[in-house]
């Protein structure tokens, strides 16, 4: 499957097969394709918690509206944006900065560089949110063309309390959480809608100079 018809494929499904399981080879792969995205300065602030058990599952949708996609789903992924993803000291931080090194872009002494120039593109705490969710919206858009580019399907959910699935799930208040996505295969015994429209070119290009 090529690039444009991965997009043209991918599909916000509303429902999913419980008898058609997402192994943990598969997710490995969606997760690891994904992580590919591109993040400010190499700084990749995301995680995510994997839903799977029964469980967890009811409590996640105790949390986002009783949406039963999230029990239908093999796996929901929540997906966590680290505020603090910028900030000297912290482990992937750390270790984009070794590997600057290691590769040559970077020299030792750029190191008071390197922070002051983290600092000034997220050192508010407007800016520290706009850099995790805007990082994390990459990932998670690569997630779903992975997992679609694998032949299972998805569904980005914002219908959640995103302090109720704090609560639930013990994050720590430094991950925002922008969105939870179901990954598995649609139910084939449903009825999926046909495309919703999409803007067209000149209807997106707002000007040119």
């Amino acid at each position: 499957m090529n690039f444009t018809e991965t997009m043209k494929q991918r599909r916000a499904v509303n429902f999913f097969d419980p008898d058609k399981p997402v192994s943990e080879g598969e997710l490995k792969r969606i997760i690891e394709t994904a992580a590919l995205a591109p993040s400010g300065l190499n700084l990749q602030p995301w995680q995510v918690i994997v839903v799977r058990s029964r469980e967890a599952k009811e409590k996640l949708m105790a949390a986002a509206s009783r949406q039963t996609k999230i029990v239908e789903a093999p796996v929901t992924l929540i997906i966590l944006a680290d505020m603090n993803g910028w900030q000297a000291g912290h482990p992937t931080v750390e270790k984009t900065w070794v590997n600057l090194l290691d590769l040559g872009y970077m020299k030792a002494e750029q190191r008071g560089w390197f922070e002051k120039g983290a600092l000034k593109l997220y050192g508010t705490p407007e800016k520290s949110l706009a850099f995790a969710v805007k990082n994390a919206a990459f990932f998670s858009m690569a997630l779903m063309l992975a997992a679609k580019e694998g032949g299972l399907d998805s569904h980005p959910m914002d219908g959640f309390d995103p302090e109720a699935v704090r609560r639930a799930f013990d994050i720590p208040e430094n991950f925002f959480i922008p969105l939870l996505i179901a990954i598995g295969h649609f139910n084939e015994s449903a009825v999926l809608m046909p495309p919703k429209w999409r803007k067209s070119h000149d209807e997106i290009v707002y000007a040119t100079f």
